[in-house]
């Protein structure tokens, strides 16, 4: 269970791959006293100053901070104050918005020079939400963690999304893919990017266009999360369901299938399957991949 909180020792705690001691609880329990009157999300910010827990762009880790504090209150560890507002959650679905469902087809030649725009943040992020809400078979879900999400555009016209985010923590095909060891990739799985949804719309029938967005993501992406991110990305993964669809696009995209997963889930209590297998697929952005995330 990759995030939540489980006990190495009596007074050891683990979460999101951290070590936490009795001493460190302890803090946490000073610094509630002292700041009764705060809210948790201030607390969680100034717990992270203390503890100078950062991502690589220097932002607090204050979302990951508060799914620590959570895990503790519901562990007994410690007692936050009451929630004042309880933000939306994630079953709360994006609100619909009607898209531009002029046809598209023909030549990829034909649609003239296409746009890649990142819009996490942005007015766009709405309708980006949406579509995949609407016509993804998997709904649209919220990442957590580091993330992006982009919009393709042919004259002005939606016709593809991508969403990225930050690697699954335990994926055993691409590991030995990489041939990294545990320690290696706590350090380095946040130099990974994960490819977690893809959608050509509906009313766009043209080929080989999924397979060139592909490859123009592998020169944008690695640009774009490093001026967001301040770190670089060294591979890209997905997983595509063998069921539904055979990948072509990936693979035409020169993606590598490196094997399959488990079907069971980060929070599996069991060795038996509970999910679809799927293929996993990768693709090095640079040919010392291995080396570098090995590191």
């Amino acid at each position: 269970m990759a995030n939540a909180l489980s006990t190495l020792a009596p007074d050891e705690w683990k979460y999101r791959g951290r070590n936490f001691s009795r001493t460190d609880i302890e803090s946490i329990r000073r610094l509630i006293a002292a700041n009764a009157a705060d809210s948790r999300w201030a607390i969680s910010r100034k717990l992270c100053v203390d503890w100078d827990w950062k991502q690589p762009n220097g932002a607090l880790r204050d979302m990951v901070c508060r799914g620590l504090l959570l895990m503790l209150e519901r562990a007994g560890e410690i007692e936050l104050p009451p929630v004042r507002r309880r933000p939306p959650t994630a079953r709360t679905r994006p609100e619909p918005v009607i898209p531009d469902k002029r046809p598209v087809c023909g030549a990829l030649s034909e649609l003239g020079p296409l746009t890649i725009e990142q819009v996490r943040r942005t007015p766009q992020e709405g309708l980006f939400n949406s579509l995949m809400e609407q016509y993804h078979y998997l709904r649209y879900e919220q990442p957590v963690g580091e993330h992006t999400k982009y919009m393709v555009k042919a004259r002005g016209q939606v016709i593809a999304c991508l969403a990225w985010s930050s690697a699954p923590r335990h994926l055993g095909s691409r590991d030995r893919f990489i041939g990294w060891d545990q320690q290696a990739r706590r350090r380095n799985i946040h130099l990974i990017a994960y490819n977690t949804r893809f959608l050509i719309l509906p009313w766009v029938k043209v080929p080989h266009l999924a397979s060139h967005i592909l490859g123009r993501m592998a020169r944008q992406l690695p640009r774009d999360w490093e001026r967001m991110y301040a770190h670089p990305i060294y591979l890209l993964e997905t997983f595509v369901d063998p069921g539904r669809f055979r990948g072509t696009c990936y693979r035409a995209a020169n993606w590598i299938v490196v094997g399959e997963t488990t079907g069971r889930g980060k929070d599996s209590q069991s060795k038996q399957p509970n999910r679809s297998i799927k293929q996993v697929l990768a693709l090095p952005l640079d040919r010392r991949f291995r080396q570098l995330l090995s590191q």
